[in-house]
């Protein structure tokens, strides 16, 4: 199988991710599907669907997480310089708009928009991966073509 990249810091939440569900919700919805069953006929009872459902989920869950955590290879980008590769933080600026974004290069199980992690394998990582400071970027889009110039890149 193929090594899942990763940083540090998306290890450490996915392991975090994994106690959690096998020492606080397993246990939690093992309770709540034995308190169900007391309330008599399994077949109308919601409470107990729900948490066979919920129960359901946290396996996959469960399974999913160990799989990904047992392929990861943890990077270090504190370890890296020169061009823009896995683990870098990328200021860059919209060539149309002005408008400055930072970005830091991160595995597809890490990646979060809403907190600047990009994902390795979207357009804009693809694009920006080898690039250096002051490149043009120009990447396809859902909304169209989007060109940015690369402000500066970090690895911490």
């Amino acid at each position: 199988m193929e090594k899942i990249p990763m940083t540090r810091a998306g290890y450490t939440a996915l392991e975090t991710e994994l106690k959690q569900l096998k020492s606080v919700e397993r246990p939690a919805i093992i309770r709540a599907i034995a308190e169900a069953r007391e309330h008599g006929d399994l077949s109308e009872n919601a409470e107990y669907h729900s948490a066979r459902e919920k129960q359901s989920f946290i396996e996959g869950r469960v399974k999913e997480l160990e799989s990904v955590l047992s392929l990861a290879e943890v990077i270090d980008p504190s370890q890296m310089t020169g061009s823009i590769k896995f683990g870098a933080t990328v200021c860059l600026v919209d060539e149309d708009t002005d408008e400055e974004k930072t970005w830091q290069i991160v595995g597809e199980h890490e990646a979060s928009i809403e907190r600047g992690l990009l994902n390795i394998k979207s357009p804009l990582a693809r694009a920006l991966i080898g690039k250096e400071d002051g490149d043009s970027v120009e990447v396809k889009t859902p909304g169209g073509e989007k060109s940015y110039e690369i402000l500066s890149i970090k690895y911490s």
